[in-house]
């Protein structure tokens, strides 16, 4: 069994810039290199970072290279980590996929941060991928929810069902 590892940003992957007093974050390595390396996992993996981008400067085209990854990819288990404000709009994008699972997760607050949930969603991800039927799910707060099925709490910022 072999899963593929999308990094596309969002804030699982940001950091803090190296440039002298700056205040904001760069999106940088993939968060789920260091994750993955930590627990050193008894499966397959591939990471490939294809978009360093905060979800909200998704564009159509960047959607299609996702899509694209995702068709020519040699396994049929996915994970994609993305910014959660646009993730369900990207599930959504990626539904004409065939013949794959495809999870989307992310974080609320940065991997490197200490009180992340980075590591609980991607491990979320890695047994949903493991076990769902082919299609396009989201993994996120500690629930697995088909990319159809899910909305974003505006109050909350949680995923919920529909």
């Amino acid at each position: 069994m072999k899963i593929l590892f999308i990094q596309t940003g969002g804030t699982i992957d940001k950091d803090y810039p190296k440039k002298v007093k700056g205040y904001g974050f760069e999106i940088t390595e993939p968060a789920v290199r260091q994750i993955l390396e930590r627990i050193n996992p008894a499966f397959e993996y591939e990471v490939i970072s294809l978009l360093r981008k905060d979800s909200t400067d998704i564009t159509v085209k960047d959607k299609k290279k996702i899509f694209e990854e995702c068709e020519k990819a040699d396994t049929d288990k996915i994970i994609i980590t993305h910014g959660t404000d646009t993730m369900i709009d990207t599930a959504i994008f990626l539904s004409d996929v065939e013949n794959k699972t495809i999870v989307l997760t992310g974080a609320f607050k940065p991997e490197k941060f200490t009180n992340s949930d980075a590591d609980f969603n991607v491990g979320a991800a890695v047994g949903a991928v493991n076990l769902l039927k082919h299609g396009i799910y989201i993994a996120m707060n500690g629930t697995i929810y088909p990319f159809d099925e899910v909305k974003r709490d505006k109050i909350s910022g949680k995923f919920v069902n529909i």
